[in-house]
């Protein structure tokens, strides 16, 4: 066997040795409280250390961290820093939640709305989950999938649907227990090569060089910062990957964690786009994964260690996906139906984990834009702004309340599909650069769906004796 071969073989090896390994450490759920509450073997929640731990790998997409080296290959530092503003949301959520648990009693977001603007508005927003949820599996088995061969390949596909099945296996055995205490271990397989992986790049060129690349104009990334600044008002609230850590352990525990892990996300994600500036400089066309093509152009050790970060990245998220599937299925769902928990509620957790495993991975078998995945559906949610983070301006359980909620989410979904269709008008844009209609649609959007979630209230107060 050549070296070619044999390097090709231990790319395969180390994708079976790494789902055979996670579900050999991951433990095996106790109860209910061990499945969808992530509680040890003892009924203790998960630590801060373990809780932060958990939300920064998950959130350290594999799609994310690709995101933000094309960003920096197109745009310079730029790209990087509108890419990692994202990471603000962490915090921001944790800052929500903390008032909504605290101030409002809540004990879910989903619950949260049943209470406050009625079931028709929690059914909505389950609709956005679910959608969110299923972005979340083929935008990152497509990452995972590109290091193994060519979009659309043997390859591409194989690995793709290899990792997409050992990360099914230790998630169905231990639920969200299973997936915080692989979180840790996938943090720590993930920090170390993330830092060989800055090692090689780093040096080449000098961080000033590589930090001074890149324009601070609207036409030149700034218009997709603004974006970003805008969307982490309502990205995170549609994420329950996210948002259901903020409910499992003790409110100020909760927010320590929230706000480290989304200081150490923003750093990362800040430095992994260099990986993109470094390649921008150096000439290498990297198309839609940029990462993976400076790798194989640094040789085979920086194509290995790449790929092991992007593994970890996306086996944290995958994971977290499913676990989160089986908690809105089994639990937030019949809930919202009026009808108690099922008995079997932790087999039906895990058929809809395999479900969505299934059909989760057919946009990546059919080839679309993973930024995609971020940027149109956080437009999409854009009325979730004023419906958590102002939330005591409207009565609970009133009219009103529930035409706030539907004024300002619907209007965001229905600017995000106009933007996803190309029939939002040339004079939303602001600036004429690459993003200046995402701008424009953002902003403006914000606004009305601020406005719409206001004005029931206001009128209902105006006509109140």
């Amino acid at each position: 066997m050549n070296d070619a071969a044999l390097f090709g073989a231990a790319f395969w090896a180390f994708l079976i040795l790494y789902g055979a390994g996670m579900y050999v450490l991951s433990p095996r759920a106790v109860g209910h409280a061990g499945f969808f509450q992530g509680h040890d073997a003892a009924g203790r929640p998960a630590s801060a250390w373990a809780l932060g731990a958990s939300i920064f790998i998950s959130w350290i997409f594999a799609k994310s961290i690709t995101n933000a080296a094309n960003l920096g290959a197109s745009f310079g530092i730029v790209g990087g820093l509108a890419y990692a503003t994202y990471w603000l949301s962490i915090p921001l959520a944790g800052w929500a939640i903390l008032r909504l648990r605290t101030r409002h009693g809540a004990t879910g977001l989903v619950s949260f709305l049943v209470t406050r603007h009625g079931r028709l508005a929690a059914l909505a927003f389950s609709l956005a989950i679910l959608v969110r949820l299923f972005n979340e599996v083929w935008s990152n088995t497509s990452v995972v999938g590109g290091y193994y061969g060519e979009a659309g390949s043997a390859g591409f596909i194989g690995a793709a649907l290899l990792f997409t099945a050992a990360t099914l296996f230790y998630s169905i055995k231990g639920g969200l227990r299973s997936s915080i205490y692989t979180d840790v271990l996938q943090t720590g397989l993930f920090v170390a090569f993330f830092a060989v992986v800055m090692f090689m790049v780093l040096p080449a060129h000098g961080p000033l060089t590589l930090l001074s690349t890149g324009d601070w104009r609207l036409d030149a990334g700034v218009d997709l910062l603004l974006v970003a600044a805008l969307q982490v008002l309502s990205y995170p609230f549609h994420d329950p990957v996210l948002t259901d850590r903020g409910f499992i352990t003790e409110e100020r525990r909760m927010l320590r964690a929230f706000i480290w892990a989304g200081a150490l996300g923003f750093v990362c994600i800040l430095l992994f786009s260099l990986v993109g500036v470094h390649a921008h400089v150096e000439r290498i066309a990297g198309g839609d994964n940029v990462p993976a093509a400076l790798a194989r152009a640094l040789g085979p050790g920086a194509l290995f260690a790449m790929t092991i970060v992007m593994v970890a990245a996306a086996g944290s998220t995958l994971d977290s996906t499913f676990s989160s599937l089986a908690r809105h299925v089994a639990q937030d769902l019949p809930a919202l139906a009026g009808r108690p928990e099922p008995t079997r509620a932790i087999g039906i957790g895990m058929t809809a984990m395999a479900v969505i495993a299934l059909v989760g991975n057919i946009p990546m078998l059919t080839g679309t834009d993973i930024l995609k995945a971020t940027t149109v559906s956080g437009t999409m949610v854009i009325g979730l702004a004023p419906v958590f983070l102002l939330a005591g301006f409207t009565r609970p359980g009133t009219r009103a309340a529930a035409w706030s909620f539907h004024i300002a989410f619907w209007t965001g979904m229905t600017l995000g599909v106009l933007l996803a269709a190309g029939l939002i008008p040339d004079s939303w844009a602001i600036g004429d650069g690459k993003y200046a209609k995402l701008l424009g649609t953002n902003l403006y959007g914000l606004v009305l769906c601020t406005a719409g979630y206001l004005l029931p209230s206001s009128i209902a107060r105006g006509h109140r004796p």
